[in-house]
């Protein structure tokens, strides 16, 4: 399931619509995983890291405050460059929102960046995860959580030109 970083300047948007913005972008997260963002185990296991920083464009601080989301899923989670591209806009999105400004170009100081995790490298409970154990812990079902990260690890490898056997 998902991990966020979201790197947010101090002070840049009011408390209670940052608050809002987490809850939102873990929701906007896995639904582009394909899970139920009202599942409460699903939401249980998705962490988002808020990042207090200063932030320098060019060298200077910014009149504006810029924002940075690197979303970290399991391979095979983000199949498909429609899905990719609807994170990024939905996340962007949220961030204007979020922010309230009205400013034309918000868009621009937000940069996301969707990363998947190599299959066996999710540490979590003490142990390398893969993506069929993730699956089968959120929908309870091993031999069909098999079946779907199968699935979606070979697709994710053939995206990205990696032979599979």
């Amino acid at each position: 399931m998902p991990m966020l970083d979201v790197y947010i300047p101090a002070g840049a948007l009011d408390p209670d619509a940052e608050h809002i913005l987490m809850d939102e972008l873990t929701s906007i997260l896995l639904r582009a995983e394909g899970a139920d963002p009202s599942n409460v185990f699903v939401r249980q296991i998705s962490w988002a890291f808020l990042h207090r920083t200063e932030v320098f464009v060019g060298g200077a601080i910014p009149d504006k405050p810029h924002y940075r989301v690197i979303a970290r899923v399991p391979e095979g989670q983000l199949n498909g460059a429609a899905k990719k591209q609807q994170l990024i806009s939905e996340v962007t999105d949220a961030f204007a929102r979020a922010e309230g400004s009205g400013d034309k170009n918000a868009h621009q100081r937000v940069w996301v960046f969707p990363l998947e995790i190599p299959e066996g490298h999710w540490g979590a409970s003490g142990g390398a995860q893969g993506l069929a154990d993730i699956l089968s812990a959120a929908i309870g079902d091993a031999d069909k959580a098999r079946h779907v990260a199968e699935h979606r690890i070979t697709q994710s490898r053939q995206e990205r030109g990696i032979r599979t056997a």
